[in-house]
């Protein structure tokens, strides 16, 4: 069988530029690209497709080829640095095209993700939260379950309304982790989520109130597809808070028929009787607590999580 390289010395046998003989440069540029066995057998695989000159009209191109490649191979930074060259056919002559590496592709992908996951006030890791890497004992094995049946509703019936989950349980058991979770595998479905730290949050609309976005700010978060309000009860004591932020917030949401998940320290009945209906005054107002968790039963199912605390320290 011929050899692929005896092949190409074949084929630039007697081959000339602009009518006269190769020069130093040209013979070495036409040396590296002789001695490169995947440009050989791209000529040899190629060949019907290109024109009697191809190869030394496509020299830079093929030189550029070889070269890149020799970067790629030494660790060296090329000029095009996490994509590939590939050669191709152009109008009978050789050209390279440039693809995404497969790192490049996985990052890209993962870039892509984060996107669909816009965090207020939350951990900055908990965009890398996955099913994966969530506990699966039976403490929290019926909140994974739910979770995951949510995913498996939105993805088969997109066009219904598919309450969200409110997840209780005490502290670091890992409700913000599963939420997170789940915000990734609606991400891997083309869905925007975003998270919200509410404690924060509601000290940011505070002092929102000085630059007057109170309404923009909570436009951004009435509004997302899909809504994770994370420690909800902590922060919440103040009228207006609950009123004028959450209250606003829930009822869009309720009226839209836009899925909500909340994570909490309290049960649901924890949180309207122990910190919705008393405000920081001392004040009992049972009829603004239970409109608020009308709105939240609409939008959730409750679920309880426990288990050893998993946060370290």
């Amino acid at each position: 069988m011929e050899r692929v390289s005896d092949y190409v010395k074949k084929l630039m046998q007697d081959r000339k530029l602009n009518g006269g003989t190769f020069s130093a440069t040209f013979n070495k540029i036409m040396n590296d690209i002789k001695s490169d066995p995947e440009i050989a057998q791209f000529i040899k695989d190629h060949h019907d497709e290109l024109a009697d000159n191809a190869i030394e009209r496509s020299a830079s191109k093929l030189y550029e080829y070889a070269n890149v490649k020799r970067q790629l191979k030494q660790d060296k930074q090329s000029f095009a640095p996490g994509y590939l060259p590939q050669l191709v056919v152009n109008d009978h002559l050789i050209d390279i095209s440039y693809t995404a590496s497969p790192q490049t592709l996985a990052r890209q992908k993962s870039q892509s993700l984060a996107r669909r996951i816009t965090t207020i006030s939350m951990p900055k890791d908990i965009k890398q939260a996955r099913i994966e890497g969530f506990d699966k004992d039976a403490s929290r094995f019926e909140a994974l379950t739910k979770g995951i049946e949510f995913i498996n509703a939105v993805k088969s019936d997109p066009g219904h309304f598919h309450p969200g989950l409110y997840i209780y349980g005490p502290f670091g058991v890992g409700k913000t982790y599963l939420t997170g979770a789940l915000a990734n595998e609606l991400a891997d479905r083309n869905i925007q989520t975003t998270m919200v730290h509410f404690p924060s949050f509601a000290v940011e609309m505070k002092a929102a109130i000085a630059t007057n976005s109170v309404a923009d700010k909570i436009d951004v978060i009435k509004k997302s597809p899909v809504l994770m309000i994370d420690d909800i009860g902590a922060g919440i004591r103040f009228p207006w808070v609950r009123d004028e932020v959450l209250g606003v917030i829930l009822e869009y949401r309720m009226q839209q028929q836009l899925p909500t998940f909340f994570t909490s320290n309290f049960s649901m009945d924890q949180l309207e009787q122990e910190h919705l209906r008393i405000n920081q005054r001392g004040d009992d107002e049972p009829l603004k607590a239970k409109r608020l968790m009308q709105r939240v039963r609409f939008l959730s199912r409750e679920v309880e999580m426990t288990g050893d605390n998993r946060r370290p320290g």
